[in-house]
């Protein structure tokens, strides 16, 4: 499986993929909003994209398919449950459904509500697994609820889902949120001495070439995998008394999407 990330250089910050065949050359593009960038650089690769994925509804996901479509007459795929709100997709996915690209790339399918009730991200199994998380799960943060999402069901796909796949897949979000992202885990737990590490790189970086996080990396380093920290606990008592001295994994991740709202 080959791998491209494209920086889309907009307000959105909007990563862009391209998952292509080996053998074939064939290719999926993911979330194509600045649909020009992908083009290029699968002609730049020598790469046909015949297949589009979105993640989810929002228009900073969905605006690129029709001219996309237009250029390369590609089929366009999405969660069942948000197709009619998308338009023109060809084929509706639900749990556990693969795609195919060429003869040599499978991905699964993960249903994983919570930014939208209709999300999916994609997982790609084998020796270097991968996750193509959306806006679901971010490199060292969770996805927003504001726009037809629930955060329960964010908490219920983070514990039940993301936190049980292997700790070497690769996160691959739709959006390049790194830095403040960390900002926040170690506002709500300063003594992290994993997230100051990975943040003093990242102010570093140009978003183009910024960290790929593993999972094993994102539970050291995002707070909303890290529900039993004692510090993280301690401060979050402080903004919300009524949690009471032990709250459980539930309460605090509500609490603390609750906060990164205003953040």
């Amino acid at each position: 499986m080959l791998i491209e990330r494209i920086w889309s250089a907009n307000p959105y910050r909007n990563f862009h993929y391209l998952i292509a065949c080996a053998e074939t050359g064939e290719a999926l593009a993911i979330d194509p909003l600045e649909w020009r960038l992908c083009l290029e650089m699968a002609r730049a690769k020598g790469w046909q994209i015949t297949q589009i994925l979105n993640t989810h509804e929002h228009r900073d996901h969905t605006g690129g398919n029709a001219g996309l479509v237009a250029a390369t007459g590609a089929r366009v795929l999405a969660h069942a449950g948000a197709a009619n709100r998308i338009g023109g997709v060809d084929r509706g996915l639900g749990k556990g459904d693969i795609l195919r690209v060429g003869r040599t790339v499978e991905l699964e399918c993960l249903d994983t509500p919570g930014h939208t009730m209709a999300h999916i991200c994609l997982l790609a199994r084998g020796d270097q697994p991968a996750l193509f998380s959306g806006d679901t799960l971010f490199n060292a943060g969770a996805g927003n609820c504001h726009n037809g999402g629930h955060p329960l069901e964010l908490y219920e796909t983070f514990v039940t889902q993301l936190a049980r796949l292997p700790e070497e897949t690769r996160v691959f979000p739709g959006h390049e949120y790194l830095a403040r992202n960390l900002e926040f885990t170690l506002d709500r737990e300063p003594d992290n001495a994993a997230a100051e590490k990975l943040l003093d790189a990242a102010r570093l970086q140009a978003p183009a070439a910024m960290t790929i996080t593993t999972l094993g990396e994102e539970k050291r380093v995002n707070t909303f995998f890290r529900l039993q920290s004692p510090t993280l606990i301690a401060r979050l008592r402080a903004a919300f008394p009524d949690i009471g001295e032990q709250p459980d994994a539930r309460t605090v991740f509500l609490k603390l999407r609750e906060l990164r709202n205003s953040w």
